[in-house]
């Protein structure tokens, strides 16, 4: 409304007279621009110069440390959301994917990835990893077992140290395992050295040697875990031993009667031990006959 007001209160003569000063502050706009670039930008670039080659930077940088400007800053945006609304945004970009993607298949990163693998390190946390988890499955099957030998066995007073029927199946299952294992070793040996002769005949020795090799492997096997350390390998998972009534492991020939009572109590649909139910010491027709007894760790 002020400019209608003007124009009507110059009118046309208003305007035509002062068309010179607007032309020549027109035709003024080139030259000070000119001048600008010419003298005041180096200036201005000169001064710049001087000011990052000071102290001004790290001082700068001080300043903004001791009042805790980014996390001001950062804060800020987060608490208005602007921060996460710009994370959104960045990773929903196409951009961002095929950048990462890029990377990920670059030859540089999966070297990396093969040297931080194969590092002695990351291969230590791995084995501690594992060992640790495997310790906390056997914890927990022995608190297991331990509670339900207890279930078991409740008319036996006094009978809380010695293994029960749980603990004892377990140490089978895992002992059974064990010498499978150490069987097919043996067997494949045997196996390859029969190939490189031309094999054996007839069919009924064969057999019988796979037969009586699985009975040797497997006494040989706790024979010599029984009469050196007192536990075989899965006792040594379940914590528990077996010793004699002097308290050490047993002697050899003792360990020898005790695999073959044991075989004889195994027979029968695990008859032999149904006396560890009813035993004050919960021994099995293995231990009466060898006169030892499997008892937990202290």
């Amino acid at each position: 409304m002020a400019r209608d007001g003007r124009r009507s209160r110059f009118g046309a003569a208003g305007r035509l007279a002062l068309f010179p000063a607007r032309a020549a502050a027109r035709v003024s706009r080139g030259p000070i621009e000119a001048a600008a670039d010419e003298h005041l930008v180096p200036e201005v670039s000169r001064l710049a110069d001087r000011a990052l080659a000071s102290d001004l930077p790290e001082e700068l940088a001080r300043s903004i440390a001791e009042h805790h400007v980014l996390e001001r800053v950062a804060l800020e945006l987060a608490e208005t959301g602007a921060l996460d609304s710009a994370v959104e945004q960045i990773l929903a970009s196409p951009r961002t994917k095929e950048t990462v993607d890029r990377l990920v298949r670059s030859d540089e990163v999966r070297h990396a990835i093969k040297e931080v693998v194969a590092s002695p390190e990351v291969r230590a946390a791995l084995a501690e990893q594992s060992v640790g988890m495997f310790e906390e499955m056997a914890a927990d099957i022995r608190s297991r077992t331990r509670v339900l030998d207890d279930r078991i066995g409740r008319s036996q007073a006094g009978s809380s140290g010695f293994a029960g029927v749980a603990t004892r199946a377990v140490v089978l299952v895992v002992d059974g395992l064990a010498i499978a294992v150490v069987y097919a070793l043996v067997a494949g040996v045997l196996g390859l050295v029969s190939y490189l002769v031309g094999g054996l005949r007839p069919t009924w020795l064969v057999e019988t040697l796979v037969g009586g090799l699985w009975a040797l492997v497997a006494g040989s096997y706790l024979v010599f875990f029984w009469s050196t350390t007192g536990r075989t390998p899965g006792m040594h998972v379940m914590r528990v031993h077996v010793r004699d009534r002097t308290g050490r492991p047993p002697g050899v020939m003792r360990s020898i009667l005790r695999v073959v009572v044991t075989w004889l109590s195994i027979v029968p649909l695990f008859l032999g031990y149904v006396t560890v139910l009813f035993d004050k010491d919960r021994r099995g027709l293995p231990d009466l006959v060898a006169r030892t007894e499997v008892i937990y760790d202290r």
